[in-house]
């Protein structure tokens, strides 16, 4: 990134036609270009305006003075603004030459093209938010589900700042009293281990908690991976479309129809899921069919829930059994068992069906659900039965702190690291001075979280994933 003191500007709206667009700037000199390239229908001067002023004008080419829209001007003061810093925003038309030609005017009038994700960078700098709240930003703009907006935008609120903060205190907490007996033993005397591991132990569990939100998080962030597996002509085709309610997999009576992977995208109660229909799982001489059944496997294995499809009207045969055994051995992710063609078998069959399974492979299995594909009964509880498997999808008006970034992750688990070898060292009544080592080691590891002890390769990777203009 290049030096602070200069003003930046950018177009903040996507490109292409549309209703409006908005030239955003920022920095020392943004209201002096205000008033080189806006002409208020009152004729007054930008440079006195208060902040949080929309004023309705004409936007103008600074040189010349000719006229290239009409639009409003949005005045920010310092530190009032998104940035921290004096800003303005420049709403004209849609169209591409439109905004153009009013980025070039501000550029004209002083201000230089901005970096990608530079507004937020100087966000950060400027102590609005920190680096954790920054990326959700990032998150934000990119959520494509209602989940993933929900997630981003408590994240944006500081759940997950607020959360690392009260470990930070805690641990600075344990290192002030540590210091205490090393300096100022003679005051305060020795250094009294049992408080001081429970101190720690406190630590320790707040981050264990975040880490367990982990794998929720990554779901709800980048999606739920879901891979349906069978053996052959079970409904696994027809369970696809039925989730996608789309015709998107070839259905026949044949045996073996799908021979490699289709994978598809859908939008369940919120969160995104990514469907994996797999061939038919069986022996076979067939070397085309051989190579679908390995990828089946393949793609069960990476799954984060496997739908175990069964057809209720032939039970549960030898090749379920090989298959879950394989499965089960593979520790692959969730396993629901799925009753398909229940339409086809009585109510009191299928729940025969249903205890029988319960009782012998309950155990394996993370639940049974009976449907049927064609018709879609029982379709919806099979959705709140995924949902269920990760625990929900997040509450508006319950901002409980969800890890959902790797880089976050890897932080937390370093702060583990070091809590726990400060709990061990503690245990075997050490010097404070090696308890201490360790509990700055968590405290720097907490700060690359919200920015504290980061580095600014660290930085320049974050904000180059931005677009330009926020």
């Amino acid at each position: 990134m290049r030096r602070p003191e200069e003003t930046i500007a950018a177009v903040a709206t996507p490109p292409g036609e549309g209703g409006i667009a908005i030239v955003r700037v920022s920095g020392g000199h943004s209201h002096s270009i205000a008033a080189q390239v806006f002409r208020p229908v009152r004729a007054d001067n930008p440079l006195t305006y208060p902040g949080y002023t929309v004023r309705y004008g004409r936007i103008v080419e600074p040189k010349t003075q000719e006229v290239l829209d009409d639009g409003l001007l949005t005045l920010f003061r310092a530190p009032h603004s998104y940035t921290g810093e004096d800003s303005i925003e420049i709403a004209c038309h849609g169209g591409r030459a439109v905004t153009s030609r009013v980025l070039q005017a501000v550029l004209q009038a002083g201000a230089r093209l901005a970096e990608p994700g530079e507004f937020t960078l100087r966000a950060f700098l400027n102590g609005r938010i920190d680096l954790a709240q920054a990326e959700a930003v990032a998150d934000l703009i990119r959520a494509k589900t209602e989940s993933a907006r929900r997630l981003a935008r408590i994240q944006l609120e500081g759940s997950l700042s607020h959360a690392v903060a009260a470990i930070k205190d805690e641990l600075v907490g344990i290192l002030a009293a540590i210091e205490a007996t090393i300096d100022f033993s003679d005051e305060v005397g020795e250094l009294d281990y049992p408080p001081l591991l429970k101190r720690i132990s406190l630590a320790k569990s707040r981050i264990s908690s975040l880490l367990q939100t982990a794998e929720k998080g990554r779901i709800l962030r980048e999606g739920l991976r879901v891979a349906i597996v069978g053996r052959p002509n079970v409904g696994k085709s027809s369970l696809l479309n039925a989730l996608l309610r789309t015709d998107r997999a070839i259905v026949t009576p044949i045996a073996g129809t799908t021979r490699d992977i289709v994978e598809e995208s859908a939008n369940i109660a919120g969160v995104a899921v990514v469907l994996v229909d797999t061939a038919g799982i069986r022996e076979t001489e067939d070397v085309v069919e051989r190579i679908g059944v390995e990828r089946a496997h393949t793609a069960a294995e990476t799954a984060d829930v496997i739908l175990f499809v069964v057809d209720v009207e032939i039970g549960w045969t030898d090749e379920e059994e090989t298959l879950l055994s394989r499965l089960h051995s593979a520790e692959v992710g969730h396993l629901l068992c799925v009753l398909n063609k229940c339409d086809k078998v009585s109510e009191n069959g299928v729940q025969a069906i249903v205890r029988q399974l319960s009782q012998s492979k309950g155990s394996l299995l993370s639940g049974f659900v009976p449907l049927s594909a064609t018709s879609g009964q029982g379709l919806d509880t099979l959705e709140t039965a995924l949902l269920t498997l990760i625990g929900g999808t997040p509450d508006s008006t319950n901002e409980t702190a969800t890890v959902a970034n790797v880089r976050h992750y890897e932080a937390l688990q370093a702060a583990q690291s070091s809590v726990t070898e400060a709990e061990r060292t503690a245990l075997l009544l050490l010097p404070g001075d090696f308890i201490a080592i360790d509990v700055r080691g968590a405290l720097d590891a907490l700060g690359r979280i919200t920015g504290e002890t980061v580095t600014e390769e660290i930085i320049h990777r974050i904000f180059h994933d931005f677009c330009v203009g926020k």
